[in-house]
């Protein structure tokens, strides 16, 4: 538990205690909220198994925005930092185990990072990583076709099309279940021709 940020922030052992500490255990059944949009973040969450997905209301209609799976740490970070509300819901997809933390104890965590050269090199890192992951998506509404940005996501992380209700993939790609399942049809056609 925890490897991979451990891998990333290496502090001494006694800091890492401190901080393990913080984190309380939650097994939750699939489709719990963790974070209703427009409420204010207090917690960052650790997501030790299962998938999360965040998403947010348009008119009625739920918008899968990103998906988190194993070994992952989310929060609303506009929320938690700034004490906004939340643009977004987090929602269990599957039963999950998470470890939650609170705002003051990640706080602390990351006064230390901050003091460390190389260690807010590498939070700046992770940092830039998801919004990375957020800059493709957003670009791939704009230069994609629904069909490559399927064909983009099967590639990229296979695991969300194996794993996740094909009514949320369709919403992450901005499409109604219907469409997703003639764009299947059709990709499976062009395999066997």
């Amino acid at each position: 538990m925890f490897e991979h940020i451990k891998d990333r922030f290496p502090f001494p052992k006694e800091k890492w205690r401190k901080l393990l500490s913080s984190f309380e255990r939650m097994e939750v059944p699939a489709r719990t909220l963790l974070l209703k949009e427009n409420e204010i973040s207090y917690n960052a969450f650790y997501l030790e198994k299962g998938i999360v997905r965040a998403w947010f209301n348009n008119d009625g209609k739920d918008m899968t925005f990103q998906f988190f799976m194993e070994n992952t740490m989310f929060s609303s970070l506009e929320s938690f930092k700034k004490g906004l509300p939340s643009m977004v819901s987090f929602e269990t997809i599957e039963p999950c185990i998470l470890y939650k933390i609170k705002k003051p104890d990640v706080e602390t965590f990351l006064e230390e990072v901050y003091e460390n050269p190389e260690l807010r090199n590498r939070f700046m890192d992770a940092l830039f990583e998801r919004i990375f992951d957020y800059m493709k998506h957003f670009f791939s509404f704009i230069k994609d076709t629904p069909q490559q940005r399927y064909i983009n996501l099967a590639k990229q992380r296979p695991e969300i099309i194996r794993r996740v209700p094909q009514h949320y993939i369709a919403s992450y790609l901005g499409i109604t279940s219907v469409h997703l399942s003639r764009i299947k049809a059709k990709i499976l056609k062009e395999k066997l021709s």
